[in-house]
C-alpha cells in the first residue's frame, strides 16, 4: 500500500503547490499528484497553473517522493509527442520518480486549442489508444514516424531518455477504458470505488498498480469541512460522465447548485475523526486498489498533512481488502 496527497491545481498557486509537496514528502507520503487542468471546476477555485512546470519546481525541492500527474490528456490540448518528451524530461530531472497518469480528457480542459472535443466516448478512447501508442514508440528512441486514424507522427525523436521509463497509469471509469489500461498503460487510475473497474482491468491482463483518488476533507469539525467542499469542490459528487462534459466552470456551478452538504458528507470524509478517514477509504481498498491518494478539499491543507502524519499514515498503510490476508 502507497499513500499519496493530491495538489489540487485548480485551488492552489504554483509556488503554493510546490510548498505543499515539499511538506507532504516531510510528512510521510510515498508520493504527490497533481491534476492538469487548463481551467478549474469552479471559478472561484481561482487557479490553474501548468501543472508541467510546478511538477519541475518540486522535483528540484525534494529527493523521495513520488511524482505524477492525474491525469494527463495526451490527445488534444497536447500532442502526445509533447508528452512523450515532457515525460521523459521530468523522469530524468527526478531521477525516476515520476509516474505518468494518462486518461481521455474532460471538455473543459481540452475545447481550449478550438481543436473541438471529441463527442463521442469510442473516439476519444480511439484517440488515446493512437496517443499511448506514439508515446511508447519514441520512448523506444530513435527517429519515429506514426500514421494513425486521428493523430500523426513524423519523423520525431526524444532525444533525453531516462534508462528506466516512466510507469504509465491509464485512468478507467468502465471496461473499455480498463482494456487500454491493461494492453497500453503499466498501471490504472480511477476516482471511484467501483470493483469492476479494477476486476475489467486484471481480466484484460493488467497487473500493475492501481491509483485511486479518496474523497477527504479535513477541518477542526466535520460542517466546516463539509461547506468547504460545497463552496469548491461540490462538483466531485457529480460523477465522471457529467464532469467529462461540461465546457466552462459557469457550467459546473449551474450543473452543481443543488448539491447539499448531506450528499458531500456522504461521500466524502469530513471533519477530525481518523475512523471516518479511514472507513470511506476502506471501500476504494476492498475495491481493489492499492495506491491511495488523499485529495484532501477542506480549507486547510497544512491542517490535513499534520493530520495525517500524526492520525492517519499509520492506519492507512494497515488497511487490507477485508475477508483477505496480506
Amino acid at each position: 500500500m502507497q499513500i499519496g496527497y493530491k495538489l489540487a491545481a485548480e485551488a492552489f498557486g504554483p509556488a503554493e503547490l510546490v510548498r505543499q509537496a515539499v511538506l507532504a514528502e516531510q510528512a510521510g507520503f510515498d508520493f504527490v499528484e497533481i491534476s492538469d487542468h487548463y481551467h478549474p471546476w469552479l471559478d472561484n477555485q481561482g487557479h490553474s497553473p501548468f501543472a508541467w512546470t510546478v511538477l519541475g519546481g518540486i522535483a528540484a525541492k525534494t529527493s523521495r517522493i513520488g511524482l505524477a500527474t492525474g491525469v494527463t490528456c495526451p490527445t488534444v490540448r497536447y500532442h502526445p509527442a509533447i508528452i512523450a518528451q515532457a515525460a521523459a524530461t521530468l523522469a530524468l530531472l527526478s531521477d525516476g520518480r515520476f509516474v505518468l497518469g494518462v486518461g481521455s480528457g474532460e471538455r473543459l480542459n481540452e475545447h481550449v486549442v478550438g481543436r473541438g472535443f471529441p463527442d463521442t466516448v469510442r473516439t476519444r478512447h480511439e484517440m488515446l489508444r493512437e496517443a499511448l501508442e506514439i508515446i511508447r514508440l519514441l520512448w523506444r528512441g530513435g527517429y519515429q514516424s506514426y500514421e494513425g486514424r486521428h493523430l500523426r507522427l513524423e519523423d520525431a525523436r526524444v532525444f533525453d531518455l531516462p534508462e528506466e521509463l516512466p510507469l504509465i497509469a491509464v485512468a478507467a471509469s468502465g471496461e473499455p477504458s480498463a482494456r487500454i489500461a491493461a494492453e497500453l498503460g503499466d498501471g490504472l487510475f480511477a476516482t471511484e470505488d467501483k470493483p469492476e473497474i479494477v476486476q475489467h482491468y486484471r481480466q484484460a491482463g493488467g497487473n500493475g498498480p492501481g491509483y485511486v483518488e479518496v474523497p477527504m476533507a479535513w477541518a477542526p469539525d466535520e460542517r466546516t469541512a463539509a461547506k468547504a467542499v460545497r463552496e469548491t469542490s461540490r462538483w466531485a459528487v457529480t460523477g465522471w460522465k457529467v464532469m467529462s462534459e461540461l465546457p466552462n466552470p459557469v457550467n459546473f456551478e449551474a450543473a452543481t447548485t443543488t448539491v447539499r452538504e448531506e450528499d458531500i458528507l456522504e461521500k466524502f470524509a469530513c471533519g477530525n475523526d481518523p475512523a471516518r478517514y479511514t472507513e470511506v477509504a476502506q471501500s476504494f481498498v476492498d475495491a481493489g486498489f492499492d495506491r491511495l491518494v488523499m485529495q484532501n478539499a477542506g480549507p486547510d491543507p497544512d491542517g490535513f498533512i499534520d493530520f495525517f502524519q500524526r492520525e492517519l499514515n499509520e492506519p492507512m498503510r494497515r488497511l487490507r481488502p477485508q475477508g483477505k490476508e496480506g
